[in-house]
Formats: structure tokens, sequence, C-alpha cells
């Protein structure tokens, strides 16, 4: 296949959540846009199994529940703090959330963002894939004016590049546009794809139809490290994973899936997967950094949405809102520069990152901004110490032994006030106050 030689109004690079919202904005609104793929198919390159939200969607493609390959939309959200053996846990359920138009669904991103491609497809924007791009293209003043391939055909101009790599996208990083990603601001995250019968998945989980449920987990299960398990029902299969900071990967000389592994036989996971076919193991990256991570996101002829731009909200564990919604917000930024026939200029292009400044993209980040640091300098204390230490008090408070429920209560307390002394009791609790604000 030639490469393409036309000019385009955008170039946008990656087939993912934000690439894709960027892309269909852009060409829904008449732009002559060009969206490049590095992988087979978009999606091919995608394992993850995800959670969508509906609301930031709809907002770019109204009627996606027509024809979207959707799992399940979910009732009920568990969180768990587990130790070796037991978990304590909340959870939340609705039957509010059997609405007309669900808020949250589950997905399989390799399904999914083919059938975004197809709708972008439809909106008039060409999609090229299995072509990677080399290297960024520039004028003499350094404005980005379009990207070289590993094509034949040369150079394809543009108004302006949508950088919409991913995490662990180098064109940026490369080009200058971005520091090199830091271990400490990515995450690593596997995770299995276990098969088991509708019915199976539904008795199991309490759910019917096209209900579905989501367990998040963290606690000794990530061995001492900044992490997170998770299980997401699917209609005939479940998503189960776990994911943790790639530096404490790299210092404590852990295993990713030995880590899976021991979710996998943990007692409270054990039964809801018994019996399951696994067909798929797969990794994926996730930026962990927030809102002190996110790098420059606009400059000369170019802007950066999505993973590439570390817009990932770790505390409420959200990353495809945060992608769809700035894919979306750059895109119509672009379109306002472009209906006023000014440049592509970065101060131009400034009108995207004040747009998004005023979404709920930045402002939840920044709400958020200490908490990264937070976890990640005490893992210890908050992944191992508090769970055991909440465990214990459980299964104190639930025995029925003859002890005075008095004593029981002092020994809870004692419990917590050796581990971490009144002091640490209370330094833990203001810090976490204050990163939460």
């Amino acid at each position: 296949m030639q490469m393409i030689k036309e000019e385009f109004d955008a170039i946008v690079i990656g087939a993912g959540m934000s690439g894709n919202a960027a892309a269909y904005t852009m060409a829904s609104d008449g732009l002559k846009v060009l969206q490049l793929e590095r992988g087979e198919y978009p999606g091919s390159k995608n394992v993850q199994g995800a959670i969508m939200y509906a609301n930031m969607l709809e907002k770019i493609v109204p009627d996606f529940r027509d024809d979207a390959p959707l799992e399940r939309h979910l009732v009920e959200q568990r969180l768990w703090v587990m130790d070796e053996t037991s978990h304590t846990g909340i959870h939340y359920r609705s039957d509010d959330f059997n609405e007309v138009k669900p808020n949250r669904y589950t997905i399989i991103r390799a399904q999914f963002d083919k059938w975004f491609s197809r709708r972008v497809r439809g909106a008039g924007a060409t999609v090229l894939c299995e072509t990677t791009v080399t290297e960024l293209v520039r004028d003499a003043k350094g404005k980005v004016i379009g990207v070289r391939t590993d094509r034949a055909g040369g150079a394809i101009y543009a108004d302006v590049v949508v950088l919409a790599e991913g995490v662990c996208g180098l064109l940026g990083t490369r080009g200058g546009l971005r520091k090199m990603l830091k271990p400490e601001a990515v995450a690593l995250a596997v995770k299995e794809m276990h098969f088991l019968p509708e019915e199976v998945i539904e008795q199991r989980f309490g759910v019917k139809g096209s209900e579905g449920c989501v367990i998040e987990a963290i606690g000794t299960i990530s061995h001492g490290m900044a992490g997170l398990g998770f299980l997401y029902t699917n209609k005939e299969s479940i998503s189960l994973g776990i994911g943790c900071l790639v530096s404490d990967f790299a210092a404590k000389m852990e295993s990713p899936y030995a880590l899976l592994d021991a979710l996998k036989n943990h007692p409270s996971i054990r039964p809801l997967i018994a019996g399951s076919e696994v067909k798929e193991y797969a990794a994926h990256l996730i930026p962990e950094g927030g809102y002190k991570a996110i790098p420059q996101l606009f400059g000369d002829g170019w802007v950066v949405v999505g993973d590439a731009a570390q817009l990932n909200n770790a505390v409420h564990r959200e990353g495809s809102n945060l992608a769809m919604t700035s894919g979306r917000i750059a895109a119509e930024a672009i379109i306002q520069v472009k209906r006023r026939n000014d440049p592509m200029t970065k101060r131009n292009l400034a009108l995207y990152k004040t747009m998004l400044d005023k979404s709920f993209v930045v402002k939840d980040l920044r709400k958020y901004k200490d908490m990264p640091a937070l976890l990640h300098t005490n893992a210890r204390n908050f992944f191992t110490t508090y769970p055991l230490l909440m465990s214990q008090a459980a299964q104190n408070f639930m025995r029925v032994d003859g002890t005075p429920k008095i004593e029981k209560e002092k020994a809870t307390t004692a419990a917590f006030i050796k581990a971490r002394s009144r002091l640490g009791l209370v330094s833990d609790a203001i810090r976490l106050a204050l990163a939460w604000r």
C-alpha cells in the first residue's frame, strides 16, 4: 500500500480511547483527518479489560448504545481490603443503575476500539493501520508540520498533530516534547481472561441479564508495594488482574505473574473463578503519576492527550473517561482555532489546556495531586500494615469466645498502637486527609 501524499487538517497518532475521540470529533466537524495506528487493527495492541464511562462517550457518540460492543452494565461495586486469608469489604449496589441508559459498562478494549474506529471512518477520517510514526516533521522555526512513518512515500503534512500514542509512546519523548517516563509514575498491570458460562457468572455474583459487578482490592496481595487488584465481570468472561508501580517491581524484584497467581489462589477469589478456562494473559502500562506528572500538553503544531499526557485518576481508578474527554476537548480546541483561520501555534493551541483545566479531568487530578507520592512512600503501611490490622480487628470482633467486648476493644486498640504508635496513627490520618481533600 502506498503512503497517502495528501495534506491534512490534523494527524492523530494512535487509535485508542483518546485518539479515536479526537479523530471522531474533528472528522464529524468536517476536518480532513488522518489517523495512524501501528497495530494490525485498532485495538490489536490493547489487551485491557476495562470499565467504560457512558457520560463521557455520550458527549462524543450520542447513539453509541445502538451498536457498541458493551459487556455488562454495572450495578454493584465492591472494595476489598485483603490479607492472606480474608478480606474486609464495603460495597454499593443499587437497582437505580438498571436505568434506561446505564452509567458504566464493562468492555473488552480490543473489540471496543475496533467499533470506535469504524465510527471514526464513518465520520470521514482516513485510518491507516500497521503504520509506525518514526518522527515528527518540523519547519525551519521548529513548528511541527507533519510526520514521517515507516512506509515509503516521504513526509505527511498537517496543520496539527495530536499525540495519542499511549503511556509508553516514544515519539513525543524522542521529539523533545516531554521527558522520559519515570518508573515511579507508571504501573504495570497483568491480567487474565477467565471464561465461564453466562449463567455461572450471574449466579456467583448475584446479577441477572446484562447486570455486572466489579471488585477492586488492596492489601497484602501487592506484597508491600503500591498496587491494586481488580475483577470485572463480562458476559462470558471475568477480567482478573493486579497492577503495581514499575519502580516497586524493580526494587523488590517481584514477578508480576507470581503476584497474579497468588491473587487467583486467594480464598476470596478462588471460588469466583473456579472451573474457568483461561484464554488470555496480557500486560499493559498505566500512568500513575497524577497531576504532578502531567507534561507540557501543547506546542507549535501539536497537542498530547490521554495516557500520553499522564491523564489517569489512580485514586478512583479512572482512565478511559479522562482519555476520551481529553481527546474530545483537544479536538474542539483545534476546531475553534481552525474556524478562526488562525495558525496552529503554541499560543493558539493553549486553548486546549484552558478548556481542559476547566473540565473535571484536571480538577480531579489537582484534588489528589499529593496522593501518588503519599501512597508510594508509605506503601508498606497502607498496603500491608493497615490491611492486616483491619483483618485482625474484624476477626476479633466476630469471634464469640467468652472474652468481654471491652477487652476485645482494648486489644484491637493496643494492636494498632503497637504497629504504628499513637503519633504514627495521627500522622497517617492527617497526611491521608490532606492528600484526599
